[in-house]
């Protein structure tokens, strides 16, 4: 990056009262990036197959894909919404908003929400709008919805939180902004009945009624002599799992956090751009260079590495069952061991990049490419 691109984003020309947006994709990018490796011969170990696939139009904003138990909830670039039965891809209820958008949904099955392109919020109850709310400030994280609430982070990571049946904003929590914030999705959920929102380097706990803080914990501890060094905004997607959040700082460190407590039980300083997933075993996570590691959930020992995939740009991945999933810039789903690391299976979809991470209702996974492919996938 240019000493003139950096100056630029330091003074926050976006928006006068937003600190300055980084591209996770620029930031460290150089002019002669590292060739990606080649695909590995791959002897199936596992069986599995696309079982149906449906299309939506390109996806060019920060996608986020919506499993629930037997569905998933899915927007495409140009407003588009759909919740889809995982078993066959039946469209339940589907949105057309003829809007882009800027971030994607949030739903819990019923409700919807989305953020467009003009900074409006739109709610929706089954595909059906109810209102749109102006927002001051950029959204590129999609919005949480639970409890008949919308909630939502934006750029500059304050919290935000309104009725999703009428759109009352009911609160607001900002902490003082950082220099710079990624532009880039950041992390937001629930454990039990607290809100838990990335701000910064630190996962905090709000309460979803009042909007008062009730913890917060570190996921990284910024170092370096300038605000670029010291960036390591919290990521998503984020690992729930039992009492643990798990979580990236961007370029920083992999942690887990204790959700009861709102402490930090574990610490591994590792570079990387994407979320992590996970289950009560492993937390799995690429570095910059897209090496693999899985660590043990309970106390962050390494369980392996893997580096057959280095420089494929990959998804943050998806731990179902004895398989880690993960896709990559060329649509190829790339299925793992869990114990060792080892590919087990390799799935091609429509050959443009995997735009988020895998997602699973029951047995099936849903990837959503570039292209707006949505394959859905069953391993057996």
């Amino acid at each position: 990056m240019s000493t003139t691109s950096l100056n630029l984003l330091r003074r926050g020309l976006l928006l006068a009262t937003v600190p300055a947006l980084l591209s996770a994709c620029s930031l460290f990018s150089t002019s002669k990036e590292a060739r990606p490796a080649a695909l590995e011969t791959v002897t199936p170990a596992i069986a599995g197959k696309v079982v149906w696939q449906q299309r939506l139009d390109s996806i060019r904003f920060p996608l986020n894909t919506v499993a629930l138990a037997d569905s998933f909830v899915v927007a495409d670039g140009d407003g588009r919404i759909e919740r889809l039965k995982a078993a066959d891809g039946t469209v339940v209820w589907r949105a057309d908003l003829k809007e882009r958008l800027a971030a994607g949904v949030g739903s819990d099955g019923r409700y919807a929400a989305v953020v467009t392109r003009n900074n409006e919020l739109v709610s929706l109850d089954e595909g059906k709008t109810l209102w749109r709310k102006p927002l001051a400030v950029p959204i590129l994280t999609a919005p949480l919805v639970a409890g008949e609430r919308i909630f939502v982070l934006t750029v500059d990571r304050a919290v935000l939180a309104f009725d999703a049946i009428d759109g009352r904003k009911l609160f607001e929590v900002r902490r003082p902004g950082d220099p710079l914030t990624l532009l880039q999705p950041g992390a937001i959920t629930s454990y039990k009945d607290t809100l838990v929102v990335g701000q910064g380097s630190r996962l905090a706990g709000v309460d979803p009624l009042r909007g008062t803080i009730r913890w917060e914990a570190n996921v990284a501890n910024p170092r370096g002599t300038n605000e670029v060094e010291r960036l390591a905004d919290v990521v998503g997607p984020l690992v729930r799992t039992g009492e643990l959040l798990c979580a990236r700082g961007f370029q920083s460190a992999v942690s887990c956090i204790n959700a009861e407590r709102g402490s930090t039980v574990w610490t591994r300083n590792v570079g990387g751009a994407m979320g992590v997933g996970g289950d009560a075993q492993a937390i799995v996570a690429a570095d910059a260079s897209d090496r693999l590691t899985a660590w043990r959930t309970s106390n962050g020992d390494v369980l392996w590495n893997a580096e057959q995939f280095l420089n494929r740009k990959l998804s943050a991945p998806l731990l179902l069952g004895q398989s880690v999933v993960v896709g990559d810039f060329e649509g190829q789903v790339h299925f793992l061991n869990r114990d060792t690391g080892k590919t087990q299976l390799r799935l091609p979809t429509d050959g443009s990049a995997i735009a988020a991470a895998p997602v699973a209702a029951g047995n099936t996974i849903l990837v959503v490419t570039r292209n707006g492919g949505l394959f859905a996938l069953r391993p057996q």
